[in-house]
């Protein structure tokens, strides 16, 4: 078997983990590349003894030079609570991470797949969100950092394929959940089941109204590693999230159901540019990866705070 010499650029982090142990679980050689900023050892402590695996130190704002096969960048805060701590070093991993990956993708000839998101759509006048959809940003506001940041990342990919013929994918990646979010992410999840969990009132930001699709972090790998091997010529983006839409109330109505918590449901001010609608058409992926999630909301849920009972 020949093994393939795959990078994952922060791959200490909740999605780049369980990337690299399913790289690792299908006979790769990975290169597991993290600044720590938001990833953490511990999620990849238990892949150090494995002789195919290397964890670098390393922020991807300045370059890398390795020899490998494919390149996963998956470099970048992704909760609203760290990627708006230092929204200019967001943006600058965003922008130059993609420039300094891309740049060794082209020398190596190293295909290279971006993990984009759905925060490129902002806050969507068009619903489900299809990926010929422009978009609604807000190019000065508080999440801006995160979302121009991706959307540059995703021309500069565009741009090094079409004038430097460098094999590129991109996809868009909608709210994943899972084990290993970090507990102080900021994210629903993680902050309902973390209130949930303590007995501590669930904080609901607006009326509860704001939809969102939730996709396990398994489907989520899964979709990227069939697009990275999805047809010559193919670059996306494409949709990778859950099609099944539901209201932050529910989701919190669903968290305390399944911990048995005592919590109760307290209402804040929405934060500004908080998108009201948020779901995938994931009709391409269908199409050209023949990808569709299958881990529903309540198994995902209960395996996720089966992580957080561990962990807090």
């Amino acid at each position: 078997m020949i093994r393939k010499k795959v990078l994952v650029t922060g791959g200490a982090g909740f999605v780049g983990s369980h990337l690299c142990e399913r790289l690792l679980n299908e006979g790769n050689e990975v290169y597991c590349l993290d600044n720590f900023f938001t990833g953490q050892k511990q999620n990849v402590v238990h892949l150090l003894d494995n002789p195919y695996f290397e964890l670098i130190r390393h922020d991807v704002t300045t370059p890398f030079f390795i020899e490998a096969d494919e390149i996963y960048n998956l470099a970048c805060p992704a909760s609203p609570v760290h990627y708006q701590y230092n929204p200019i070093k967001t943006m600058k991993t965003s922008v130059m991470g993609a420039i300094n990956m891309l740049g060794l993708a082209k020398r190596i000839h190293a295909k290279i797949l971006q993990a984009s998101t759905s925060e490129v759509y902002g806050n969507p006048l068009v619903h489900p969100q299809k990926e010929e959809y422009w978009g609604n940003v807000n190019p000065i506001g508080e999440r801006s950092c995160y979302d121009e940041g991706k959307r540059a990342a995703e021309t500069l990919f565009v741009d090094y394929h079409k004038e430097n013929k460098v094999d590129v994918k991109i996809i868009r990646i909608f709210n994943t959940y899972g084990p290993r979010m970090h507990p102080d992410d900021g994210r629903v999840v993680s902050n309902f089941i973390v209130q949930a969990l303590q007995n501590q009132d669930i904080t609901v930001y607006g009326k509860g109204d704001q939809t969102r699709s939730f996709q396990f972090v398994d489907d989520l790998v899964e979709a990227m590693i069939r697009m990275m091997g999805s047809r010559d010529g193919f670059i996306g983006p494409v949709n990778t999230g859950n099609p099944h839409e539901f209201t932050i109330l529910q989701l919190a109505q669903k968290v305390i159901e399944l911990t048995g918590s005592k919590s109760k449901i307290i209402y804040k001010d929405l934060p500004s540019d908080d998108p009201m609608m948020r779901k995938p058409d994931i009709t391409l992926a269908k199409k050209e990866l023949d990808w569709s999630p299958k881990i529903e909301l309540e198994e995902g849920l209960l395996r996720t705070i089966e992580f957080f009972k561990s962990t807090i």
